[in-house]
């Protein structure tokens, strides 16, 4: 049983939905700033990740990854439509060179970065909300990645 406002994505997976979306809120004024800062602590903390966008243009791969934040955001309360966009998502990533071992290095910087932007809103539930939502979507992903390459 699930308390209202929490979504399951997955078998096992319940998301504290109303948490996740006005934490996003406070972050969508500097949304373009935010994902600029992203990609410097995933760059600061794990230098071997860099190599994986040396021939990107990261202007649009900024685009890119607020796109995706935006899309699960918007989709929490679908979780049928946010699951197949993510397993198409995480199929994609094949083709990007990413590995299952990438998507931890991805998440902590992604964390890290919402701790530096909601400051004395990233609460317990907040961390907990975001880190519970980046497992799922982790999860779906790879599952996506697993059906592409099998």
């Amino acid at each position: 049983m699930f308390v209202q406002g929490n979504m399951k994505l997955g078998k096992n997976m319940s998301l504290n939905v109303e948490v996740l979306e006005q934490s996003f809120d406070k972050i969508k004024p500097r949304a373009e700033e935010f994902v600029a800062s992203f990609y410097e602590n995933l760059f600061a903390a794990h230098p071997e990740a860099s190599p994986l966008f040396a021939k990107t243009n990261m202007v649009e791969q900024r685009k890119h990854l607020l796109a995706a934040l935006v899309l699960v955001v918007q989709n929490l309360r679908e979780p049928e439509v946010l699951g197949e966009a993510l397993k198409t998502l995480g199929a994609k990533h094949i083709a990007y060179g990413t590995a299952p071992e990438h998507y931890p290095l991805v998440g902590a910087a992604l964390l890290t970065t919402f701790e530096q932007y909601l400051q004395q809103d990233w609460t317990p539930e907040v961390q907990q909300a975001w880190t519970d939502t980046f497992g799922a979507i982790t999860a779906v992903m790879l599952k996506g990645a697993d059906e592409v390459s099998s």
